[in-house]
């Protein structure tokens, strides 16, 4: 990457920033929706889109897009019924561990407006966030991500929603888990 380019993203390049993880998650769903049933991420460490800095080993933005994506969406793809508008995409899957259980993946890729969805009933809600999307820390509902003490995960820092309308802020990705969804699948 030219060091031009590298200046527009803010000193990151793109691989690093949470920017990238819009892309990811979205690349995910709409595999998964297609019909793909297993995606390899082609390098854990290695090069700009490595998961993980490859001198500290700390994990990036796609990282903890990727950890998310992979305790919470199960391996049935549903029908979300929102169709793509701009600003959203909605994915629908199975909830991991939670037979009935249904989560919806909510992207909103505008980095000036909010948009809202409908939830049906309560949930567990898990916000990706940055700074500046160029950014290369991520916010899980309002706290930062790292490692802990000998390299040890965070605790997935859910906040409970109500059912009612759900705000998505501009440049946003949230999870909401929905255990209780009665899904049949």
């Amino acid at each position: 990457m030219s060091e031009t380019a590298d200046a527009a993203c803010g000193g990151n390049r793109w691989g690093v920033a949470f920017l990238d993880t819009f892309r990811y998650l979205d690349q995910l769903g709409r595999l998964a929706k297609s019909g793909v049933e297993v995606v390899f991420h082609n390098t854990l460490d290695a090069s700009d889109y490595g998961l993980l800095d490859e001198k500290t080993l700390a994990p990036k933005p796609n990282y903890w897009g990727a950890l998310l994506w992979r305790k919470l969406m199960g391996t049935t793809v549903l029908e979300s019924g929102v169709p793509i508008r701009e600003g959203l995409q909605l994915y629908a899957h199975s909830l991991r561990g939670h037979p009935g259980g249904v989560v919806l993946l909510a992207v909103n890729n505008s980095r000036t407006q909010s948009t809202t969805i409908d939830l049906p009933m309560p949930a567990d809600r898990y916000t990706l966030t940055a700074k500046n999307p160029e950014d290369d820390q991520v916010q899980l509902n309002g706290q930062e991500l790292k490692l802990g003490a000998n390299d040890e995960l965070p605790s997935r820092q859910d906040k409970r929603m109500r059912a009612g309308r759900v705000e998505l802020p501009p440049t946003s990705i949230t999870f909401l888990a929905i255990p209780d969804a009665g899904n049949g699948s």
